[in-house]
């Protein structure tokens, strides 16, 4: 098995994407300085999805010398570029935001939520971003009209990873088997999530991991989910006025019973006009403004631009 994580996906997309000509003029690495060799004569990226306290990345950036290696600084958010300015002094003539894309993805048409019908909640992230929480919310919210998929699995890294680390999050995944409100489902590959958005109503993250964009909750939300979230990382920049927030709290106890107040919450207003028009129109936004058809336009103004100023040739474009 070869999964693969949201950088991977993007790059996939973007090399899919991108006239091959640029390919040959571009030096491209995602996230990890330096994990592919700089190459002179080239313009050389990189692309910043990771938060900048990871060990991977910290070091590298807390040396100033090593900042005008790279031409440019690509981030997924405007949170995250934030943060590497702030915590590094990153130079900004050098960065730049150009977000996270939507695969191209034929969406069922969805029919209205009925208050009789269960309410499916959807999950899908590592198990450390707040799945214990979410579960503790679901104690609180017993309802069999309430139902929640679990997405979530350490093989997201590949199968090393997964045997070397699954073992510590086993008691969770065990604890989430055993509840009547939830279904534990684990790894599946990311087009098959995306068709099980098209059957949920909620984007349940009650995320203790500070995001720097969020894919998932961009993909829900374009299924027409709603996102239940934490105002926390870069959420509320992702979600933004489409999202529904609980406050972070760094106790778990509490944070899951505001969580749960909200789900019910939900449940009360998701059959009503506004919510049904607002979901309507956040649908809409989402798999527009997301749409690799409008982001790889971003991409190559972006690159015409920065090839011309550091005088290297683009011909073919």
């Amino acid at each position: 098995m070869n999964p693969k994580g949201g950088t991977e996906l993007q790059f996939d997309e973007l090399k899919k994407r991108l006239p091959e000509h640029y390919w040959s003029k571009i030096n491209l690495t995602t996230s990890v300085p330096e994990k592919t060799p700089l190459q002179k004569g080239k313009l050389n990226i990189l692309w910043l999805k990771n938060s900048h306290d990871q060990p991977n990345i910290e070091p590298w950036f807390s040396k100033p010398e090593n900042h005008n290696k790279y031409d440019w600084y690509i981030f997924n958010s405007h949170w995250n570029f934030e943060k590497y300015r702030l915590y590094f002094n990153l130079p900004t003539s050098r960065c730049r935001v150009i977000k996270n894309a939507l695969p191209k993805v034929k969406w069922l048409q969805r029919s209205r939520y009925q208050a009789d019908k269960p309410l499916r909640l959807i999950h899908v992230s590592t198990p450390w971003r707040g799945l214990n929480i979410l579960l503790a919310a679901m104690h609180h919210v017993v309802n069999e009209e309430i139902q929640l998929d679990v997405y979530s699995s350490t093989q997201l890294y590949g199968d090393e990873f997964k045997k070397a680390n699954d073992k510590y999050y086993e008691p969770i995944y065990e604890h989430a088997r055993k509840m009547d409100n939830v279904n534990y489902i684990g790894y599946k590959p990311n087009l098959e999530i995306i068709d099980a958005m098209q059957a949920s109503h909620v984007f349940a993250y009650p995320s203790i991991w500070e995001e720097t964009s969020c894919i998932s909750a961009i993909e829900a939300m374009a299924a027409g989910n709603i996102p239940l979230v934490t105002n926390f990382g870069a959420l509320p920049e992702t979600c933004g006025d489409y999202g529904y927030y609980v406050s972070y709290d760094t106790d778990p106890k509490r944070l899951a019973e505001e969580f749960a107040a909200h789900l019910l919450y939900i449940k009360k207003i998701l059959p009503t006009d506004a919510v049904q028009q607002r979901l309507e129109n956040q649908r809409q936004h989402y798999n527009h403004f997301y749409s690799w058809d409008e982001r790889i336009k971003e991409w190559i103004a972006f690159l015409n631009n920065a090839l011309q100023a550091k005088g290297i040739s683009n011909e073919g474009s």
